[in-house]
């Protein structure tokens, strides 16, 4: 294990996550990628275990451990192989508990962090919308102020837990004519009157809950504002240097897995009177790949170290994201070619590896959406600042 980034601590998380991951999880994944639903019991088990609080405070029930037992959780949840589970666990985590545990009051924070962090509720982030995509500043959803309360009217799409969750973190503009400069923060519990949910049927992410969802003069307590009213963007734009380092590391460690299964699959499977690992073509195809996702994984693990320090990484993650996710896709694509026919049989797991990975340059932002941010970064040194 690279000692750079990993204690013995750490390794000993690793393996009682790996082992806890293989006994609890694995054996139903088929059954939740089939009904498109988690049971609700595994919440509470990682509830039991600590795994939602390793990043937030004790009071709350958490662990406060550094961001590298979060890495480590992420890597080995991409090992039981169904991105749609893993992205249920870390959109409530690392979405929606984020901006519950930054911007949320300490009412708040005892009434849905900590339940978070027990697995006894669960949270999903609701920020994209049909007609704005990756444009956040365009969204519709509006927040009128009615004295005591606000009244919210608006839609979200592929919202992740968004058909099962207990309760949504919401962004609606509370300030229109101010546009982007407008929007504010909510948590609302989601079987509040006028919040409605229809699941989305998705090529990949299987055994998560997608959703798309509509507000239709939703009562909401001033109390649940979270944070400051009108500061919602530059939270949003905080947090998403976290959500695109997750979405780097989730994608070296699939690649990363992908390799290794196919590692051995290739020294089994013979052709021509030899083991497929001893053909040239092959050996050094693989041996790129496994370049490309080792110089990723390190680079996520150098970013993951700066974004623990405190430091504004929104460059950096961005980059991780972008480069991770398209390494990722192109390893699993080569890594289920070696496995020939058997590579587009369901039940081996480079077809599902497949779809899986292919909403990694798609969510959190698309690719094409980062290269542009990074394009005004790097060609027109605009210089993106925290929330303050």
């Amino acid at each position: 294990m690279n000692r750079l980034y990993f204690t013995e601590e750490h390794d000993m998380f690793r393996e009682s996550l790996r082992a806890f991951l293989k006994k609890e999880v694995a054996p139903h994944i088929d059954k939740w990628e089939k009904d498109g639903k988690i049971e609700r019991f595994i919440w509470e088990k990682f509830g039991e275990m600590g795994y939602f609080g390793l990043a937030y405070p004790e009071k709350y029930g958490g662990l406060d451990l550094d961001l590298f037992y979060t890495v480590i959780l992420l890597e080995e949840l991409q090992r039981i192989n169904s991105g749609g589970f893993a992205a249920a666990i870390w959109a409530h985590a690392y979405l929606a508990m984020t901006h519950v545990n930054k911007e949320g009051s300490d009412d708040i924070k005892e009434k849905y962090l900590a339940p978070s962090i027990a697995g006894e509720k669960i949270g999903g982030l609701c920020i994209t919308e049909p007609f704005g995509g990756s444009d956040v500043a365009a969204m519709r959803s509006t927040a009128k102020d009615e004295g005591d309360h606000y009244i919210l009217n608006g839609s979200k799409t592929f919202i992740t837990n968004g058909v099962y969750a207990d309760y949504l973190v919401i962004a609606a503009k509370t300030s229109p004519e101010k546009g982007g400069k407008g929007i504010s923060m909510f948590i609302v519990d989601s079987d509040t009157p006028g919040i409605n949910a229809t699941k989305l049927n998705k090529l990949g992410w299987r055994a998560s809950d997608t959703a798309e969802l509509s507000f239709d003069n939703v009562k909401i307590p001033k109390s649940q504002l979270m944070g400051e009213k009108d500061m919602g963007f530059p939270y949003i734009m905080q947090h998403f240097a976290l959500e695109r380092l997750i979405m780097g590391i989730n994608a070296h460690a699939r690649a990363e897995y992908a390799i290794e299964y196919t590692l051995q699959y290739m020294s089994e499977r013979e052709a021509f009177g030899k083991s497929i690992n001893q053909f040239q073509a092959l050996r050094h195809r693989i041996v790129e790949r496994a370049t490309e996702v080792e110089i990723s994984k390190n680079f996520n693990y150098t970013t993951a170290k700066r974004l623990d320090a405190g430091e504004y990484v929104v460059k950096e993650a961005t980059m991780s994201k972008l480069q991770s996710t398209k390494v990722a896709d192109e390893t699993i694509y080569d890594c289920l070619q070696f496995l020939g026919g058997y590579g587009y049989i369901e039940e081996y797991p480079l077809a599902r590896m497949l779809r899986d990975s292919r909403l990694g340059p798609i969510g959190g932002g698309t690719s094409e959406i980062l290269k542009e941010i990074l394009s005004k970064m790097i060609i027109d040194n605009k210089d993106y600042k925290p929330a303050t």
